[in-house]
């Protein structure tokens, strides 16, 4: 009979419970993955809604999104579309757009896929497009959804993962995005759209800064600079059309 306070039945003891711990933890993480990319999925279709001005939930979204979102669209920075889904089924290409990871993206320059999501709202078109760029501490990210116009802003929508409470995290705040709603974004083919600090020199493109998240505000206006200029040959596919 082993003598269960010696140091070997100690070690072997442990050894097993860790042993055992690991697979339930391992069994565990496996199954719970499929819950964990669909509550992922739920919250980017939430997002994009969202910046579309359209009220959802976490219960509502998903059935919310495919009643107004039945196009999407990868296009290159040639303004080509590389990637089609439409009506629940990919019609071009080997991905769907969806579940392109735009940072992944960006970082292969002029080969890029760049997402677009067509919305049908109320009789109106709505393209939403994602934009990817760096904060104070970190990431920030957003949707910016584009009228039928091609340059008036719909409504917007940011997030991060490292700034400020207070200061820079306030880009998630509703009153630091509805100030977009209305504003132009392009002027003679290039991005105005802006977040500044202090008096604005012209209304229609520029919106306030965070007060006192001086690197924040610039991070964005950076962001939206350089990913909405990656879209201008694809809208004007669309003006010709």
């Amino acid at each position: 009979m082993a003598n269960k306070e010696s140091n070997s039945y100690i070690f072997m003891y442990s050894t097993i419970l860790v042993v055992v711990a690991a697979a339930v933890l391992a069994v565990a993480a496996v199954g719970l993955k499929p819950f964990q990319k669909k509550n992922q999925e739920i919250e980017k279709m939430q997002q994009l809604l969202t910046a579309a001005g359209i009220d959802n939930d976490a219960k509502t979204a998903e059935n919310i999104y495919k009643e107004c979102f039945k196009q999407e669209l990868a296009v290159n920075k040639k303004g080509l579309q590389v990637s089609v889904y439409e009506n629940g089924k990919l019609t071009k290409g080997d991905i769907r757009p969806f579940d392109i990871e735009l940072a992944k993206e960006l970082a292969k320059g002029d080969e890029a896929m760049l997402p677009v999501y067509i919305c049908k709202h109320d009789g109106k078109t709505i393209y939403v497009v994602p934009v990817y760029g760096t904060g104070l501490y970190g990431p920030v990210w957003g949707n910016v959804a584009i009228a039928e116009d091609l340059n008036t802003v719909v409504g917007v929508l940011f997030d991060h993962s490292g700034e400020t409470p207070g200061l820079g995290a306030e880009i998630t705040n509703p009153k630091f995005r509805e100030q977009f709603a209305g504003k132009q974004i392009f002027d003679n083919g290039e991005v105005k759209l802006a977040v500044v600090k202090g008096n604005k020199t012209d209304e229609k493109f520029q919106a306030d800064a965070v007060t006192g998240a001086t690197n924040t505000s610039n991070g964005v206006s950076n962001m939206l600079k350089n990913c909405l200029s990656n879209y201008i040959e694809y809208f004007k596919t669309l003006k010709t059309e």
